[in-house]
């Protein structure tokens, strides 16, 4: 870059700057592109557009399976409608279900590939970071199964990771068949992991924030704008597939106060304390099963036990759970049931994922974040009952802080919230809640529950994404 550049970029055949600012930028080596965009890019664009098509399509099938299996598995029927197990009649014979479909899963890895354990962005993420995007062929296909039969078969997740993983996966295996670079391929990988999320969710916005911010490491056009148009697709397609409602029925949220809203900055360093624990248990539990005498390959069964186990005395901790989710919003689980649920969920949940079955951490994590929020609102009420604050708003907010505190995707996690409800009164709770959440899980947590298992491997991963990345 020369003095030229320089002069140029502050006049307005270049950037309308100041004059003053040339030997500000020179100093600190701002690299100046002519262009934003080119036509390769409009061609990623346009490859995005394809996949995005395909991964809905994907999603929608892997919902289909999930719900078939499950009415297989727990009531004998042959149905794809999306049901919870809660309502079986097994009695204790349910206990076998898990262990079987996590069985079923360990064989799976052992014998199909290692990588499909786990809950699919963080697998993502080491692609991006080490592996050039590549995704392996045989990922794109055992990952959304194995999910399935896990989830299917009671396993205490959510789709949500598997879907993103998985178009990921499908974005990754485009760029590798179209030969492209490194970097459009990883564009490639992060607007398929949108479009799934999009498909699944019909939340768009968020589905790409949190491809910035877990994916990209970056805010470039060449990057976002495929992921973009990935999004809007999926987001097309979303109504026709699984409906135009939201995902989450709420009644009419109020506007907070001035004293709800310190109130819900509190409850956001409450689940930020709860994320670091969260995420700590969630590790400490693989590294006991790393001690046992036994293969790996048989830990997601001796998981499913414990799932099968707790399912016999609290039926709703199996499964997806999202209908748990919308009872918790609507205010309609409260006191010592949700707290015993709440603990259960936890216990059942971590030694699921700590064994290696496959599955999803967002359902769960919103599962125990809503309960910990609708309790600490309880415990805030009784001890100012002038604050003013709702619970069906504190489960919200407790939702969104327990997922920006385990993965630090803040603002992916407030529009998620805002999306699957359209609560838009809950926006300024939300960023107080998130906000303070992000800020005691930094100070307490250097990884996430995303990054962890990267760091483990010996990976470094970005703190941060970039405005301008000067990489090519």
């Amino acid at each position: 870059m020369n003095a030229h550049d320089v002069e140029r970029s502050s006049t307005t055949a270049g950037l309308p700057i100041s004059s003053g600012l040339g030997p500000a930028l020179e100093q600190a080596h701002i690299i100046r592109h002519p262009n934003v965009l080119d036509s390769r890019t409009l061609f990623i664009v346009g490859l995005s557009v394809v996949l995005a098509l395909a991964t809905t399509i994907v999603a929608r099938g892997l919902i289909f399976l999930i719900g078939l299996i499950t009415n297989l598995a727990f009531y004998g029927r042959l149905s794809g409608e999306l049901s919870s197990p809660a309502g079986n009649a097994l009695g204790y014979w349910v206990i076998l279900v898990p262990v079987i479909g996590a069985g079923i899963v360990g064989v799976m890895a052992r014998y199909g590939s290692k990588a499909i354990r786990g809950h699919g962005i963080p697998e993502a993420m080491e692609q991006v970071l080490t592996n050039e995007s590549r995704i392996p062929l045989r990922m794109t296909f055992l990952k959304p199964l194995s999910s399935a039969i896990a989830i299917g078969t009671g396993g205490p997740f959510g789709a949500e990771g598997p879907i993103i993983g998985t178009g990921g996966a499908l974005g990754s295996l485009l760029g590798q068949l179209i030969h492209v670079s490194a970097h459009e391929r990883k564009s490639l990988l992060a607007a398929g992991a949108a479009a799934g999320m999009t498909a699944i969710f019909g939340t768009p916005f968020s589905a790409i924030l949190l491809a910035i911010e877990l994916l990209l490491f970056e805010f470039r056009p060449r990057s976002f704008i495929p992921v973009t148009f990935a999004a809007l697709t999926a987001i097309c397609l979303h109504p026709i597939l699984f409906g135009p409602a939201p995902l989450f029925h709420v009644p009419d949220l109020p506007p907070a106060s001035q004293s709800a809203l310190l109130a819900y900055a509190l409850e956001g360093i409450v689940l930020g304390l709860c994320a670091v624990i969260i995420s700590k248990s969630i590790y400490y539990v693989e590294d006991l099963f790393e001690h046992l005498p036994i293969h790996w390959m048989w830990w997601p069964a001796l998981g499913g036990l414990v799932v099968g186990a707790i399912g016999v005395f609290s039926p709703r901790t199996m499964g997806i759970g999202y209908e748990n989710i919308e009872q918790i919003l609507n205010g309609n689980f409260v006191g010592p049931t949700l707290m015993a649920f709440c603990a259960l969920k936890f216990i059942s949940w971590s030694i699921a994922l700590g064994s290696g079955t496959s599955g999803g951490t967002l359902a769960p994590l919103f599962t125990i974040g809503g309960a910990i929020g609708v309790l600490t609102g309880q415990l805030m009420n009784i001890l100012t009952p002038n604050i003013g604050l709702d619970l069906r708003m504190a489960a919200l907010v407790g939702m969104a802080s327990c997922f920006a505190g385990a993965s630090r995707a803040m603002f992916a996690s407030i529009v998620f919230a805002l999306e699957i409800t359209r609560q838009f009164n809950s926006l300024l709770p939300l960023l107080a809640g998130c906000a303070t959440a992000f800020m005691v899980s930094a100070l307490l947590m250097k990884n996430t529950i995303m990054t962890e298992k990267l760091v483990r491997r010996g990976h470094h991963v970005p703190s941060e994404y970039l405005a301008h990345d000067t990489r090519s």
